[in-house]
């Protein structure tokens, strides 16, 4: 997720604030928005795994970036967070005494990432990601990442984990699952033996992960939630907001709602509508205004991929200007 973005700029596909089932209803997950951050305090979810979550609320973190410490005596430390002096005390208040082996990142937005650094310098432990952050495809001439902003582009692992790759800590073990969409670099991590999966923000309980190109790529994040289908935990503990169960059903849904989306883009080019623009009016018709240029990030997601997939065209590269017809 994204953390100093102005909201008029940037949101993603269903806000937390509106209601996501305005649109498509039939097809969206039932989205869960109760939950207790307690910001700053180790909350224990499970028998050796305790979360802290960082105050950095917004429209894009929820209530604020889940910082999770995995283990009892020597630990693993996922996604530390922010640049957050707040944050970064408490993690170190809550690990105690206990040594951390681990520092794990799922990926590479500045709510996830920065704090790995200085976390690093406390406690010595190697900084473990799939790599350094970078757009899902290259950029078109004269193109710029409007999420360049929300990157942590200084970010360097010390060592790069590929898909499937095991991950072995004192009393637990970690599959690394790379699950590109929202970043190219983005990381899932299945905990071995039990029934449950740290999905980053590739799955959340609350909202709809943004996928906005070039950052990321919705042929991607459609075939890493497939990724996860395939994995047996039915729990997630996601990078904002409270535990998923029933997470398997959940992502399924999730699949639906993104093809239905799909649908309705390919029903406004039939229907005359060709540019961007004019599919948002209507396909976000409920949805603020105010926020209808980051719903044109996520529809330009789906025209990539369905031009890519041979269901549309256009005139050069698919862009948030060009104009599209059906194949």
């Amino acid at each position: 997720m994204f953390r100093f973005l102005d909201l008029a700029a940037f949101a993603p596909d269903c806000h937390p604030f509106l209601d996501p089932s305005t649109i498509f209803a039939m097809s969206s997950p039932q989205f869960r928005t109760q939950f207790e951050p307690r910001h700053g305090e180790p909350v224990e979810l499970v028998p050796g795994l305790s979360r802290v979550v960082c105050n950095n609320p917004s429209a894009f973190t929820f209530h604020g970036t889940n910082s999770y410490i995995l283990g009892e005596e020597r630990v693993a430390i996922i996604d530390p967070g922010p640049q957050d002096e707040n944050h970064f005390d408490a993690l170190i208040k809550a690990i105690g005494g206990q040594k951390v082996s681990h520092i794990l990142v799922t990926h590479t937005h500045a709510d996830h990432s920065p704090l790995a650094r200085q976390l690093q310098d406390k406690t010595g432990a190697p900084i473990l990601a799939e790599g350094v952050h970078r757009p899902a495809r290259p950029l078109n001439i004269g193109e710029t990442n409007p999420l360049d902003a929300s990157a942590d582009t200084q970010f360097r692992p010390d060592k790069v984990l590929a898909h499937g790759e095991r991950i072995e800590g004192d009393g637990w073990a970690l599959t690394a699952l790379h699950t590109p969409g929202h970043t190219a670099n983005h990381l899932a991590f299945a905990w071995e033996g039990t029934d449950y999966l740290f999905p980053g923000d590739h799955v959340m309980a609350w909202a709809t992960s943004i996928v906005a190109p070039p950052d990321g790529a919705m042929s991607d994040y459609m075939a890493s939630l497939d990724v996860l289908l395939v994995q047996s935990q039915e729990t997630y503990f996601p990078g904002h907001g409270g535990r998923l169960e029933n997470a398997r059903g959940f992502t399924r849904a999730l699949k639906a709602h993104r093809r239905m989306r799909e649908t309705a883009v390919l029903d406004q080019i039939g229907k005359g509508r060709t540019t961007i623009p004019e599919m948002v009016a209507v396909i976000y018709r409920n949805t603020d205004s105010r926020l209808h240029k980051a719903a044109g990030l996520s529809v330009l997601a789906h025209l990539e991929d369905l031009v890519a997939r041979k269901k549309v065209d256009c005139e050069g590269p698919p862009s948030i200007s060009a104009s599209y017809r059906l194949k």
